[in-house]
């Protein structure tokens, strides 16, 4: 997804780009052991952890943006989609294995739908829950991201 808001170093848009992120794996015999570092795999400290679980079928979670928080969305088993949203451009992601983590920048609005039977959904965040972080409106973050130049 490019960043499009605005003049901005490279390095810094980069970081504030939604993109998927693969996490490290060791697979053997017994299985597989994904992990994953603040430090490393997630620009921020990880403050919370949460995760959504029997999703009824055609059901939506998220539509929201953080005017702070920053987040990691990984698909601990089944599939769901993901559409985010910059206020310039939209895009859809499928996640569908563990060792991949769609990174969720501040100021992005999320849309998660498309659920399959058993799903599990973990996310990172780097902030606490506050309920004045969140925009609900989609209107309200349309207007609030820069115009393009």
């Amino acid at each position: 997804m490019t960043n499009v808001s605005g003049a901005r170093h490279p390095e810094e848009a980069m970081r504030e780009t939604c993109r998927l992120i693969r996490l490290p794996s060791v697979t053997d015999v017994r299985g597989s052991l994904s992990f994953i570092e603040s430090s490393e795999h997630f620009p921020a400290p990880i403050r919370r952890v949460y995760y959504l679980t029997g999703v009824p079928e055609g059901e939506r979670r998220g539509g929201h943006a953080h005017r702070r928080g920053q987040q990691l969305v990984i698909a601990l088993a089944g599939s769901f989609d993901v559409m985010v949203d910059d206020g310039h451009v939209r895009m859809s992601f499928t996640l569908d294995r563990p060792d991949d983590g769609l990174f969720i920048p501040t100021g992005c609005w999320r849309e998660l739908n498309n659920f399959s039977a058993g799903a599990v959904c973990l996310v990172l965040a780097s902030e606490h829950y506050d309920a004045d972080d969140y925009v609900r409106d989609y209107d309200e973050f349309a207007g609030s991201t820069p115009s393009r130049q």
